[in-house]
């Protein structure tokens, strides 16, 4: 039987490094005990994609890129969690007896024996780089390891008795596998890029729910026994009253996952089986983003560009809870943001923390609301205002009174284009010549899935969508066939679509005349707005996006 060669000779045959480099590199690993291939990558000598190279050209292991292929949920159970990550390997198919294994070092027969003895399975190792096989295992392991946490804690704890807890049981429960469950659920969802997580309780189980790119997507079914545990370790974690069971609350914590700093706010409601459960998790480095990476497209562009100009006015961006508002006046705050400008935020809470920006938290309890909070700001001699939202009349006018004397005024309203937000305005009580003259213009939008870049296909569409989008028989469509990396739906993160409205002369006029919504809207579309719909439409026939999210986003009645 021919010897297997070592990954450092064939590396040294491949011309890749010297005899002298792995000398040294052996030397390391006598004392480190780590990998001759991690000594070498770390050492910058070579990198991991040389390696699967060489492995693949000299040994004919191929290569598998594991964000690109589907694995079965039932495959990687076959071996531990444990062992996945000893070895840094993970089982992705099945056939007859063969068991294929993904390996960052497919030359470790140790690693393959402790393989075939857990499995009984003889073992076909194909490579893939380390970061890949790490991603996979926290993806397959997720839930694993949460349901795993649930098992300690039911095994440790008579859950259902924690009713009256005192100081002895609450700090037993912050040491308990109730931590670890939470941790993996938060952890699991950081991980799918979830914008909020849903931990319902019904008659028989609870169900963990994830918002991912919009839609909802079930996770796990722990028991129901678990409740009263879950419930009072996210109490604890967002400092609010683990006695309370009658009243909704609401809490907030900070955390660090990986790196990267996440704000949770959390968000409790009694229902009849038991308090429910919305945390939405917050990447403060989403924030950060330059107008282009908005996904504003030329035209809406310029419009843009116009409307920032102006040196007082109120520049409104609207759209329904998580529609990306946010991030879209933090960019333009970030773009205005000059050395010999005053800034000043009021907002509930502060987001990110900006740079040479005055931000300045509302805090109901201590009775700081937007209003107050606005009246002070007004004698902080500024010259860029920026409100959280307008939700209420009182703040309403004082932002009016703001702008028609020399302020430029951002802020958030939660309406359904740019034409109805001129007449909530008109609702709140804010007179129709005060609207004409402060509001400057006002950016709708709203966000839609883009199409999965790995299983993305053509398909010639059907009649009916070619009536919607008003093409013909020559134009190709795309559509996200699914796949392992976006989970089966067929797309993979979102963009923004917009309607930007300026208003002009003829605008004012209208608004003065108390004009409804669709007059607005007529004079704003002969005036250069593009409507949601027509943006939306746009990325369908680009390959970005698809007919059903079009629809699913933009369908109106005539």
């Amino acid at each position: 039987m021919e010897k297997r060669k070592r990954l450092g000779d064939l590396l040294i045959e491949a011309e890749l490094i010297t005899l002298e480099q792995l000398s040294e590199a052996l030397t390391i690993q006598r004392s480190s005990g780590k990998k001759i291939g991690e000594i070498l990558t770390n050492s910058g000598l070579i990198t991991e994609m040389q390696i699967i190279e060489v492995l693949e050209f000299q040994l004919g292991i191929p290569h598998m890129d594991l964000e690109k292929h589907y694995i079965d949920p039932d495959i990687p159970n076959l071996i531990s969690e444990d062992l996945a990550r000893r070895h840094t390997l993970i089982p992705v198919s099945k056939k007859a007896n063969r068991l294929m294994v993904a390996m960052a070092d497919p030359l470790n027969i140790f690693a393959i024996d402790d393989v075939k003895i857990a499995t009984g399975l003889d073992v076909e190792p194909v490579i893939s780089t380390g970061k890949g096989i790490l991603d996979a295992i926290d993806e397959y392991y997720g839930k694993q390891s949460a349901e795993k946490a649930i098992e300690d804690f039911k095994s440790q704890y008579k859950v259902d008795n924690i009713e009256n807890i005192d100081d002895e049981i609450l700090d037993e429960i912050n040491n308990a596998p109730v931590v670890r469950l939470v941790n993996s659920i938060i952890k699991q969802a950081v991980k799918s890029k979830a914008s909020d997580i849903h931990i319902e309780p019904f008659e028989s189980k609870i169900r963990v729910r994830f918002r991912i790119d919009g839609n909802l997507q079930e996770i796990m079914t722990p028991a129901k026994t678990t409740h009263s545990a879950i419930i009072t370790r996210i109490k604890i974690m967002g400092k609010m009253n683990i006695a309370e069971k009658r009243l909704p609350q609401d809490g907030r914590v900070e955390i660090n996952m990986d790196g990267q700093e996440i704000d949770l706010r959390i968000s409790i409601l009694p229902t009849v089986y038991g308090e429910k459960i919305v945390i939405r998790l917050l990447d403060r480095s989403n924030f950060l983003m330059s107008k282009s990476q908005l996904g504003f497209n030329n035209h809406n562009l310029d419009l843009l560009t116009n409307i920032m100009k102006n040196p007082n006015g109120i520049i409104l961006v609207t759209g329904p809870t998580g529609s990306g508002k946010t991030t879209t006046l933090y960019t333009l705050l970030r773009e205005l943001n000059k050395i010999d400008r005053n800034i000043i935020t009021v907002e509930d809470p502060v987001e990110y923390r900006l740079n040479g920006i005055n931000q300045v938290a509302v805090n109901n309890k201590a009775g700081l609301t937007f209003a107050n909070a606005l009246r002070s700001i007004l004698r902080q001699d500024p010259d860029i205002i920026m409100i959280g939202e307008i939700r209420d009349s009182e703040t309403a006018q004082i932002a009016v009174r703001a702008a028609i004397t020399g302020h430029l005024v951002l802020s958030t309203m939660h309406t359904n284009d740019t034409a109805s937000t001129v007449t909530r305005l008109m609702d709140m009580g804010i007179e129709p010549y005060l609207v004409s003259s402060s509001v400057v213009g006002i950016i709708a939008q709203r966000l839609v899935r883009r199409i999965c870049s790995y299983c993305k296909v053509e398909y010639t569409p059907s009649e009916a969508e070619r009536n919607i989008l008003k093409i013909d028989k020559a134009v190709q469509l795309y559509k996200g066939k699914g796949c392992s990396y976006c989970n089966h739906t067929g797309y993979r993160g979102r963009i923004s679509i917009h309607e930007i409205m300026t208003i002009g002369k003829e605008l004012r006029i209208q608004i003065d005349n108390k004009e409804g919504v669709d007059i607005l809207r007529k004079k704003a579309s002969k005036n250069g707005t593009s409507s949601l719909r027509m943006n939306c439409e746009e990325l369908v026939k680009n390959g970005v996006t698809t007919v059903k999210e079009l629809l699913r986003v933009t369908y109106v009645i005539d």
